[in-house]
C-alpha cells in the first residue's frame, strides 16, 4: 500500500478539548508518525504519514473528534511523503 503524507488544519470548537491527546491516541493506533499541536488561531494542526488507508481514517475522526470538540471544517493539504518521523508526538 503507499505511503501519504497530508498536513491538515482543524477548525471549530478544538482546542481545550483534548483534540491533541486524541488525535495522538488515534493516530498511534493506526500506526502513523507525525505531529499535532495546536495553533495560535485556535484551530488545530495535523502532519500525518503513514498507509493512505490509514492517513484518511486518521482524517474521518478528526472531522468529528473527540466528545466536547465541535469541528466545523478540516483543511486537507497532500505533500511528499519524507518518512522522517518515528512515532505520532503533540509539539508546540
Amino acid at each position: 500500500m503507499a505511503s501519504i503524507r497530508i498536513r491538515a488544519c482543524i477548525t471549530g470548537r478544538v482546542q481545550g478539548v483534548f483534540f491533541r491527546a486524541e488525535t495522538r491516541e488515534q493516530a498511534r493506533r493506526l500506526g502513523l508518525t507525525g505531529w499535532v499541536r495546536n495553533l495560535p488561531d485556535g484551530r488545530v494542526e495535523v502532519l500525518a504519514e503513514g498507509d493512505e488507508q490509514d492517513v484518511r481514517a486518521l482524517l474521518a475522526w478528526c472531522r468529528t473528534g473527540p466528545p466536547h470538540a465541535s469541528v466545523e471544517r478540516v483543511e486537507e493539504s497532500p505533500e511528499c511523503f519524507s518518512g522522517e518521523f518515528n512515532t505520532f508526538t503533540i509539539t508546540y
